[in-house]
């Protein structure tokens, strides 16, 4: 799965608690996310340094930005801890400092389980994609 069919697939499951996820799409998504929250502050900055009044309407649109990323973010780690046959819940392990958050990650770059678990199918079962004549042979 690449970048933009990631994305494409959180948001397509903006608050979808259900089913799992695969490290890729986490992934991806989790990159999209980071680049937006350190990207838009640059940015803002930038504007703001060469802007005469010292104001960027940049800002406020981060934070929207952001808070419309909250429920995606949640929904795609609890969607990847099924896949990795935890519940959903273990995402509250991050109020733990430290030992949460790396909690999560080593959790987050386990392979799923292979083949449907209670939380849903594989999401790596995919239909076979032809090809061509040569494909199967």
């Amino acid at each position: 799965m690449g970048f933009g069919a990631a994305i494409k697939s959180v948001l397509s499951n903006y608050a979808t608690f259900s089913g799992r996820a695969r490290r890729s799409e986490f992934w991806w998504f989790t990159l999209f996310h980071l680049l937006i929250f350190i990207g838009m502050p640059v940015l803002n900055i930038a504007l703001t340094a060469s802007d005469s009044t010292g104001t960027s309407p940049l800002g406020v649109v981060h934070g929207l930005l952001e808070l419309a990323l909250i429920l995606p973010s949640l929904a795609v780690q609890v969607r990847r801890l099924h896949d990795a046959e935890f519940s959903g819940w273990w995402i509250l392990i991050a109020f733990i400092p430290f030992v949460g958050a790396l909690t999560l990650f080593v959790f987050s770059v386990t392979d799923g389980t292979h083949g449907p678990n209670k939380y849903g199918s594989d999401p790596k079962d995919r239909e076979p994609q032809n090809f061509g004549p040569l494909a199967y042979s």
